[in-house]
């Protein structure tokens, strides 16, 4: 795999997409150009090239592509091949003042890689490749641009290890987007999210100077952990390369179960006993009965489905404290995991509701235990407040030993009716003014919790209007970082609510 997957058609005419955002867009000289086109291997302006660079995953685009528009153009694309390109490109921009937008598999959904500004939309798919598995130490070395299934066959069949990262897009991204978003994996309550994987990093700072942070021995004491400053900065503060990973011997047994309760705090209360005691299904998701109704076919419960694989000693300790913490709750066929595997990475409902008129999307957070019944009733209360809304549901999707993360879904329709696309259906501006209503109401409720704006799927634009005041007085510190790596503002501009020298907010 080389190739970013686009989310849905892109129904634009002859001369290409109009751009949805407003603001600013720079231009590339005939002088930059040339340079660029000395130093990458593949630079291009190639219409329908930059077209696809202008959107991700970011679910409200999905309704521009309808309507022949994107959120934003780059001014061209560059697709280096190793890190020397990286650093060259980023340098030369950098000098003329533009910005530079760096993307792997574009499978974000907040769309933290739209080029908003325009300038060079970097392509990081030409970096891609295991470099190097230290089988003895359990370290592996992988290229940012390498996609999810790559990697694992790779590891798997090469080297008989796993990184155990395995989330959704698992098809459609790549490492770098992993560590720029801080993803997390299906299978997070084993391995961790990405940032517990990652042990070191290569970066391309803003003027073009390649560093190396971390991974020269375990849990070293060298200063601040440079690496997580990098991880979740969302190319805001460098250009990531390369990492360096943890990884796996494979597992040797794997064990499922099933169970239905009464409530969805009676099945929170059940995940927090288990993560209590220390054991860590690799899969422990709760479902509300709405979900369970959609998701399994099963009525008047909220099912728990759990998966674990580790040696057997472990396995077997792992699901005897579930079966105990879990012997209140009705037990259901454990064919409901094996369900689930099948269709978890499906998304293909996705884009036809978006284009019927639709507005269907999800928003994960996350929170302490003691708060998130109470955060569950009361976003979910919220979204339902809002007119259009017909669904508001969510799962546990992720646990820890201080709280979850709850992934909430919810879908409006025009206030006339079912989503059928004709001249009568949503007025204009209806999807865009419901959905920034919904996000409203979902960040709203979530702070007022104190919890956590989001789990894995990051700030991009969808949510850099709120990360001021999720930080508080922190968010000046990431802006002073900002300041001290990225001078002049160039690494992809217009997220995490910062400051830019291109313009101003784009989104609201």
């Amino acid at each position: 795999m080389t190739q970013p997957t686009p989310v849905t058609p892109l129904d634009a005419g002859p001369e290409g997409p109009e751009e949805f955002l407003p603001g600013r867009r720079v231009g590339i000289d005939a002088a930059l150009r040339t340079r660029l086109e000395g130093v990458c291997d593949q630079v291009t302006d190639a219409m329908d090239v930059r077209a696809d660079a202008g959107r991700d995953w970011w679910p409200v685009a999905i309704g521009w592509a309808a309507k022949g528009m994107v959120p934003a153009l780059p001014a061209l694309v560059a697709r280096p091949t190793d890190t020397a390109q990286v650093s060259a490109v980023v340098a030369a921009c950098a000098e003329a003042g533009v910005p530079v937008t760096a993307a792997g598999g574009r499978s974000g959904v907040c769309g933290g890689s739209v080029p908003v500004y325009g300038g060079v939309a970097l392509d990081l798919c030409g970096l891609a490749g295991v470099v190097d598995v230290d089988e003895t130490s359990l370290v592996a070395d992988v290229r940012a641009g390498t996609f999810g299934p790559d990697l694992e066959d790779e590891l798997r069949g090469g080297h008989g290890v796993t990184l155990g990262h395995w989330p959704q897009s698992m098809d459609l991204s790549t490492v770098g987007g992993w560590l720029a978003c801080r993803g997390a994996g299906q299978y997070s309550n084993r391995y961790g999210k990405i940032e517990d994987m990652v042990i070191g990093l290569e970066v391309v700072l803003a003027d073009g100077t390649v560093i190396r942070t971390g991974g020269r021995g375990p849990r070293s004491a060298t200063g601040p952990d440079l690496t997580q400053l990098f991880v979740g900065s969302e190319g805001t503060l460098g250009v990531i390369t390369e990492g360096r990973f943890r990884v796996h011997p494979l597992p040797g047994a794997e064990g499922r179960r099933a169970f239905g309760f009464a409530s969805f705090a009676d099945g929170l209360d059940a995940c927090r006993r288990i993560l209590r005691r220390g054991a860590t299904p690799a899969v422990l998701r709760l479902y509300d009965e709405t979900e369970s109704k959609r998701s399994f076919d099963v009525d008047g419960t909220n099912v728990l489905i759990v998966l674990d694989e580790a040696d057997q000693p472990l396995l077997d300790a792992t699901l005897r404290v579930v079966d105990e913490e879990c012997g209140s709750a009705s037990t259901l066929d454990d064919g409901l995991v094996g369900h689930w595997l099948e269709r978890r990475n499906d998304v293909s409902a996705l884009a036809p509701l978006w284009r019927r008129g639709a507005v269907v999307d999800t928003a994960e957070v996350s929170g302490r235990w003691a708060d998130l019944p109470r955060l569950y009733d009361d976003v979910v209360a919220a979204l339902h407040r809002i007119e259009g809304t017909v669904a508001a549901s969510s799962h546990q999707s992720h646990a820890y030993t201080d709280g979850a993360c709850l992934y909430f879904t919810f879908a409006g329709i025009p206030p006339n009716g079912a989503p059928d696309g004709s001249p009568g259906g949503a007025p204009d501006g209806w999807a865009e003014s419901y959905y920034t209503a919904a996000w409203r109401a979902i960040n709203d409720t979530v702070l007022s919790h104190g919890a956590a704006l989001s789990h894995h799927h990051g700030i991009g634009i969808n949510r850099a209007p709120y990360l001021a005041e999720a930080l508080g007085g922190a968010f000046g510190v990431l802006e002073s970082v900002k300041r001290a790596l990225d001078p002049k503002g160039i690494l992809n501009p217009g997220k995490l609510g910062l400051a830019s020298p291109f313009g101003g907010g784009v989104w609201t």
